[in-house]
């Protein structure tokens, strides 16, 4: 990185447009899902809670498919590939168009995710590696944000933050969501059939040719992602990771004349059913812990939900922070005059809110033993909460300034629409 280079500057226009409209999306998926897993919770609790049990271990689908599964699988494994193919989306956005496209820009941000990923892991394995009590089966639960959730809180908290800052959460929660669906992938697989995945890829390489080729109809892309989704839960590597791979297969750059690129048409259209509709249904049928069977208090005190907890709470925000400021450091990056490296902590610690696919990378790692994974639920809800208040407090003694930010960013004298600062030259 050159002499000069900035940490957390103003998107350009395009970019601005296109974060404020993912951020949006995600911020009402992010009230759904709060209200789902507490609805959740309120059943699940309740002297009706036998009916939400029974509810998420009823079975639907085809035998002869292998596709009987609980409504709580479907969620997992149907709902969240959906949810994936977002992610694979933004992914694909940020590495050719937004934050992630120049290596001298990139790096920061990205080292800022890569320490947020590894410090919870090691925190966690360390815990459990001390104890007799523990497992570190699950070292891959503290490891990804949950950016609905986060922006959810900041809805309320920070709804004058930066775009800048807010920019950057949705950075580190896409990566993080690379990091862990890539964990996923190779740690917890159920088993593994050459065949199916030898499949499942033929489905990947025929979406990607009939990109390449500008192939616009539904009637070619739904077989195909139909077909892949299919083959890849039937190769034993979990389903969602259709999901990704299919939405970074997608085209993001316009071609002339072409209003939109295919991912933004996609985006448009799938986001607001992801976020509103497939991740609270996700939070409802995998949130319903009945603390009353496993003792809220009991729960917290394993060495699987103390590491979570510490993996979460501590571990994200220091090493978001740490691996950032190393890495503007060695790379000799300014950061932004508007912002400080306290507002990098601040956003460090709103990602230690790790709640869907916390849930879900739960799930694969303590199937099994059905304490653990009650456990390690109450741990990720709790470290969540507990993450979410942390990171509130931290962003209100912020608030004048956070004030002040917004206001020149979003001053519309002409009112033509466009930011002032935009007009005057004095976005990068």
């Amino acid at each position: 990185m050159s002499q000069g280079s900035e940490f957390l500057s103003r998107p350009t226009l395009g970019q601005r447009g296109w974060l404020l409209q993912q951020l949006r999306d995600e911020t009402f998926g992010g009230v759904l899902l709060l209200i789902a897993a507490g609805f959740a919770l309120a059943w699940a609790n309740s002297p009706w809670g036998a009916s939400y049990e029974a509810l998420v271990d009823t079975k639907v689908g085809p035998i002869s498919l292998h596709l009987d599964l609980p409504l709580g699988v479907w969620a997992a494994d149907g709902l969240l590939a959906v949810f994936f193919f977002v992610v694979g989306l933004e992914l694909k956005h940020e590495l050719v168009l937004g934050s992630l496209s120049k290596v001298r820009e990139a790096v920061v941000p990205a080292a800022a995710a890569l320490g947020g990923m590894v410090l919870p892991a090691a925190i966690f394995v360390a815990v459990n590696a001390m104890s007799a009590e523990g497992s570190v089966t699950g070292w891959g639960i503290p490891m990804a944000t949950d950016i609905a959730f986060a922006l959810a809180v900041l809805a309320v908290v920070g709804r004058r933050l930066p775009v800048a800052l807010r920019a950057f959460l949705l950075t580190l929660a896409v990566v993080d969501d690379l990091g862990a669906i890539t964990v996923i992938a190779i740690f917890y697989s159920d088993h593994f059939s050459v065949i199916w995945f030898l499949a499942a890829l033929a489905t990947f390489a025929a979406y990607a040719f009939a990109q390449r080729k500008r192939v616009t109809s539904p009637l070619i892309y739904l077989p195909l992602v139909l077909a892949g989704w299919y083959f890849t839960h039937e190769s034993g590597i979990h389903a969602t990771i259709a999901g990704v791979v299919f939405g970074f297969l997608t085209r993001v750059r316009p071609d002339p004349g072409e209003e939109k690129a295919p991912a933004d048409r996609m985006s448009h259209l799938i986001h607001p059913i992801s976020a509103g509709i497939c991740v609270p249904l996700f939070a409802f049928f995998s949130a319903g812990v009945d603390f009353r069977s496993i003792g809220f208090a009991e729960s917290l005190a394993t060495p699987v939900a103390i590491g979570i907890i510490i993996g979460l709470v501590v571990g994200k925000p220091i090493g978001v922070f740490s691996a950032a400021w190393l890495t503007a450091r060695f790379t000799r990056a300014s950061l932004s005059p508007d912002l400080s490296w306290r507002d990098v902590g601040a956003i460090g610690v709103i990602a230690g809110i790790g709640f869907t696919v916390a849930l879900l990378i739960t799930e694969l790692a303590y199937t099994t033993d059905e304490s653990l994974l009650e456990s390690a639920k109450v741990a990720v809800l709790s470290a969540s909460v507990l993450a979410a208040l942390l990171g509130a407090a931290a962003l209100r003694f912020r608030n004048r300034h956070y004030r002040e930010v917004y206001s020149r960013e979003e001053a519309d004298a002409d009112g033509d629409g466009i930011p002032d600062v935009y007009e005057q030259g004095e976005a990068r």
